[in-house]
């Protein structure tokens, strides 16, 4: 009997599913070859289900004779193992990001003989359709929780963008642009004490109380379906950061990173301009450790963010905190610099990856931002956080639009030179609003 293959990612099983496999099934023995969470993230958005799940729904689909795990987007390694007789896909690959994948595909089958076999889909049925319903619908906190564990598994490295409110958290949650051949999009969020404080008229200096933080994490939740770091400065008293840690995990929120200093919160970026105290190894431990057996499940994550560098106390000093908070319960290292140049984050990378460590490290490049994703990658960086771009951008913004209603007396001009999006733009921009 003669062998047929066929590539599927089934994140989202429909009817189109299951037309195709009834088709291919009719050609010979089929062989399914369910893309691993890593292989979809390359191009795509995370899948909802695991591997092992989805693995699971293709074996018990009525026609599909093996399942084997296609761990990229190319065919070559399974192609070479298998030697299908055909390869089966739906029509809409010729052209878009899996345009090289297609071509790539229909060489390796010349060489063993194979033919590609393009069935049509099935009319009125979309996975990115269903998709983007399933957004509509929402998540659940366990979900939305278990999904950052799986990115570090899947992606290389985890982009996260600052969000400070729904509208933030929506830009977030669907902004996708091409680059290299794939879409690019954020993995996840980042609730800053910095923004979420100044987006309210608050100094930086935890004067915004716990109940007011989660109050804009629900905000954000609400509208959106991607997972949440939350940054939670110092995490207060031992006792206090239980309870934090309890309600962030009742959340669905996926990680909190609380930074290794005492007393009253000063932003890092001030160094040694500002009075700032770094808490002892011994005590920060036993904050870390008292987060991790406060906490309910596996998937929520307490990152341990090192000021050493901040404060200059030296690279040796960060290294051992590094190695003692991984000891006590980490489950990521957050590295910082106030300096402008990177060497000094570089340098940390390569001295932690050589002494064996290898929980996930995480770095925000506000100071050092000519650093590119792929660079952060190279150096053993598993988080990159842009963590105030939001506000930022914002403020300036609305800056400029008052200065204009002032000067001019009227908002003709503001409109005029496009400082503002039109009525129309903003009464479609909410779903649910028309």
């Amino acid at each position: 009997m003669k062998t047929v293959y066929l590539a599927m990612s089934v994140d989202i099983v429909h009817t189109g599913h299951i037309n195709i496999i009834q088709k291919a099934s009719k050609l010979g023995s089929l062989v399914v070859g369910v893309l691993s969470d890593s292989a979809i993230a390359s191009y795509k958005r995370l899948p909802s289900m695991s591997y092992e799940h989805r693995k699971n729904i293709i074996e018990n689909i009525k026609g599909v004779d093996k399942v084997v795990i296609q761990e990229t987007t190319s065919y070559e390694n399974n192609i070479k193992l298998l030697k299908p007789n055909y390869v089966v896909h739906g029509d809409d690959w010729r052209e878009g990001v899996l345009k090289g994948t297609r071509e790539e595909l229909l060489f390796l089958l010349d060489e063993i003989g194979g033919e590609l076999v393009e069935f049509s889909y099935t009319e009125g049925i979309s996975s990115r359709i269903l998709s983007e319903a399933n957004k509509v619908i929402g998540t659940t906190p366990s979900i939305r929780m278990s999904m950052l564990r799986r990115l570090l598994h899947a992606k290389p490295v985890v982009t996260v963008n600052e969000v400070h409110n729904g509208l933030c958290g929506l830009i977030t949650e669907v902004t996708k642009v091409e680059r290299d051949g794939c879409d690019a999009e954020f993995d996840a969020m980042w609730s800053s004490s910095l923004t979420d404080s100044t987006a309210k008229g608050m100094p930086d200096i935890e004067a915004v109380d716990m109940t007011s933080r989660l109050s804009s994490v629900n905000h954000i939740f609400e509208v959106t379906t991607k997972p949440m770091i939350f940054d939670a400065d110092t995490g207060g008293k031992i006792e206090h950061f239980v309870f934090t840690v309890k309600s962030l995990e009742r959340l669905g929120v996926s990680a909190v990173v609380i930074e290794d200093k005492i007393g009253l919160k000063k932003n890092s970026l001030f160094g040694n301009d500002v009075s700032q105290s770094q808490d002892s190894v011994q005590g920060f431990k036993e904050k870390i450790k008292a987060g991790k057996q406060a906490q309910v499940t596996d998937d929520f994550m307490i990152i341990a963010r090192i000021e050493s560098l901040i404060l200059d106390v030296g690279m040796d000093d960060a290294l051992m905190r590094a190695d003692e908070y991984i000891k006590a319960g980490a489950d990521a290292i957050m590295i910082h610099s106030r300096k402008k140049s990177p060497d000094e984050i570089f340098e940390f990378c390569e001295k932690y990856r050589s002494t064996g460590l290898i929980a996930p490290l995480m770095v925000v490049p506000s100071s050092f931002n000519s650093v590119t994703e792929s660079e952060w990658e190279n150096r053993g960086v598993s988080i990159v956080c842009y963590a105030n771009h939001m506000l930022r951008s914002a403020y300036p913004a609305m800056l400029n639009t008052a200065k204009s209603i002032l000067a001019h007396g009227r908002s003709y001009e503001a409109e005029s030179d496009n400082l503002c999006m039109s009525i129309k733009e903003i009464l479609e921009l909410i779903p649910g609003t028309r």
